[in-house]
């Protein structure tokens, strides 16, 4: 039986000009041990101009962000081509294997779910989540952005830790980014 490090939630929302990305802190070794409670997956690369947040097997998700970073190098910065030429690298199986990972990056402009399977995602309403809580937190965030005035950054905040009361595998140790 293969063991895998993975649990984490990752949502993303884009309201008035800003996009929040923010995810919990929680390392999980197989199904059942918490092996860390304050893991940093959200983080910002490309001169602080992107911001990424990763979900998903963590060498996985290493892999996923260092292969999005390099065509960052390559495109200058453009997040939507980056995205979709990474999907066709996988598509073209010029990758050896598929990635149990997901990601979600946005830059001023732009906010895409990008999948270690080959898929790039406009998410709808400006906002997404990821991970093992995503669910949750994807419905709380959409309900905190049409029944609230609330920024980008709190209805993140907020939507974590409501995903983070129902999932076993996600905590309130949030790391919040915003661009």
């Amino acid at each position: 039986m293969e063991h895998e490090f993975r649990g984490t939630t990752i949502v993303a929302v884009k309201r008035n000009g800003v996009t929040a990305i923010a995810g919990d802190g929680q390392v999980t070794f197989s199904q059942n041990i918490v092996l860390k409670n304050n893991a940093v997956k959200v983080r910002r690369i490309f001169h602080d101009k992107v911001i990424l947040g990763f979900a998903g097997s963590v060498s996985d998700a290493f892999s996923l962000s260092e292969r999005f970073e390099e065509m960052l190098l390559k495109y200058s910065g453009n997040l939507m081509r980056s995205a979709v030429e990474l999907a066709q690298n996988w598509r073209e199986d010029k990758y050896n294997r598929k990635l149990d990972a997901m990601m979600i990056v946005a830059d001023k402009d732009s906010l895409l779910i990008v999948s270690g399977q080959g898929e790039v995602i406009d998410p709808e309403l400006g906002v997404c989540a990821i991970g093992s809580g995503g669910s949750y937190a994807l419905a709380a965030a959409r309900a905190l952005i049409k029944e609230t005035k609330l920024s980008a950054k709190e209805i993140a905040e907020k939507a974590i830790k409501i995903a983070g009361e129902i999932c076993v595998y996600t905590n309130e140790h949030i790391t919040i980014e915003t661009i």
